[in-house]
């Protein structure tokens, strides 16, 4: 499967140790594209390990803020590990590491579909766990990932604006916005907490919670950005129901405007 000739040592470099299974960073960079089978003819992808690596590079880095930042709260943690975590920070990240040049696959790689590397990014954290457990797992992405790349301060300062994001999605695909209050409520020691729902062509997409109005807001957009971004069978449906909004406000005007021309009181010109 793998067409290098020296995958060990190619792996090695950029690990800094020996792999045990070498199959599972290979398959780490087959994209679904790629028609690669196994010597029983069965087609093989990264798709399992992505979702694997996902899920524990979440768990990771979560682990590392944690013991970094000892006295932020909930929020503050969980906004951190979005900025490092988007896929386009990971895809930045494969291509500085020189992972871009181990996938496989069958398709032109552009801006549209951009996000390739940095999913063989997760898939290759899927096999680094597999091959190796947790804790070396972690060591590797502390030492090749977040010193090299990732000033930890720095991002935890950088601002995003996920609210004004999602607006800008809602304007340009003339979409409407609006973010309902669903719940406030105060914690165990009695701080205000605020639980709002965003909502795009009436459909609601996320939900976020937050310790002000503004941080639950910009949480519940995350979520929503997140869904329309990832999830084209989602955003497309949002898509449907605001065109089906707008027909069924254009008809109303419509019957409104011929009921109102019926009803009105046919009035002549009086002559001089």
């Amino acid at each position: 499967m793998q067409k290098h000739k020296e995958p060990y040592s190619l792996f090695y470099k950029i690990l800094g140790f020996c792999p045990n299974n070498i199959k599972l960073y290979e398959q780490a960079f087959v994209h679904r594209s790629s028609d690669v089978r196994t010597q029983e003819g069965q087609r093989i992808n990264n798709e399992r390990l992505e979702f694997l690596g996902d899920a524990i590079l979440d768990a990771i880095i979560t682990d590392i803020l944690f013991q970094k930042f000892p006295n932020k709260k909930e929020g503050f943690l969980s906004n951190t590990r979005s900025k490092i975590v988007k896929r386009d920070t990971l895809n930045n990240i494969a291509i500085k590491m020189g992972l871009d040049k181990f996938v496989q696959t069958s398709i032109q790689t552009n801006a549209h579909n951009n996000y390739i590397y940095g999913n063989a990014f997760e898939a290759f954290i899927g096999a680094i766990y597999l091959d190796k457990g947790y804790e070396e797992c972690k060591k590797f992405i502390q030492e090749h990932i977040i010193t090299p790349y990732i000033d930890l301060n720095t991002i935890a300062r950088k601002e995003i604006n996920f609210k004004s994001k999602l607006i800008e999605w809602s304007q340009k695909n003339r979409v409407d916005i609006s973010f309902a209050l669903i719940e406030a409520f105060t914690d165990k020691e009695n701080n205000p907490v605020f639980q709002f729902q965003a909502i795009l062509a009436g459909i609601p997409c996320g939900v976020g919670i937050g310790y002000s109005k503004k941080e639950a807001q910009q949480n519940a957009a995350q979520t929503a950005l997140t869904r329309v971004k990832t999830n084209q069978a989602f955003a497309q449906s949002i898509l449907n129901a605001q065109a089906s909004y707008d027909a069924s406000l254009s008809q109303k005007e419509n019957e409104g405007n011929l009921r109102d021309l019926l009803t009105s009181p046919f009035k002549e010109s009086k002559s001089s």
